[in-house]
């Protein structure tokens, strides 16, 4: 299945884990051992695009002085055509693929 089909239900606050190829980078080795790494990423999806997922795997609000916070997020936006799997985190703990 194409990536972009597995994402099509992978709604806006859906919890999931994401399975995607990452580069690597070598240097004075023999290349011929080196090959992308599959990653793990397991967060909230915070947005998407025909090209690229993004998911937030932790949020918090930043005090400032005003009084006032400001919310802060940490993860990593994937591109979609590196995605090997993609499994949303059900309510009893549990995952399905999408």
């Amino acid at each position: 299945m194409a990536a972009t089909r597995l994402l099509s239900s992978a709604e806006i606050g859906s919890l999931v884990v994401v399975r995607y190829r990452d580069h690597v980078r070598f240097e004075n080795a023999d290349a011929s051992f080196y090959k992308p790494w599959i990653l793990e990423a397991v967060g909230w999806v915070d947005g998407q695009n025909e090209d690229y997922i993004r998911i937030v795997n932790e949020r918090y609000p930043e005090p400032r002085a005003s009084g006032s916070a400001r919310l802060r997020s940490t993860g990593v936006s994937i591109i979609k055509s590196t995605i090997v799997e993609l499994r949303r985190i059900t309510a009893d703990g549990g995952a399905m693929v999408v």
